[in-house]
């Protein structure tokens, strides 16, 4: 879901304030190439990106979705 300018403003104040102080977990089923359609602009998305991949551990996984099996396994029972 697309923020507006303030809300993509106090996200990247929130990232910016914990920079190099504290650490971060976040998770998301869109790659960096995509977050330009979340985020308020280019650079925006960029400096949040920035800030996100710095001394950062990127955990990819291309598995089937946990959701969606769960989900499914749901409906068979």
């Amino acid at each position: 879901m697309p923020l507006d300018r303030e809300a993509a403003q106090l996200l990247f104040q929130v990232i910016s304030d914990s920079y190099e102080r504290r650490s971060m977990v976040l998770t998301t089923n869109l790659e960096f190439s995509r977050w330009v359609s979340i985020f308020y602009d280019e650079q925006m998305t960029a400096a949040i990106i920035d800030r996100l991949v710095h001394h950062s551990y990127l955990l990819l996984y291309d598995g089937p979705s946990n959701r969606m099996r769960t989900s499914l396994m749901r409906q068979d029972g």
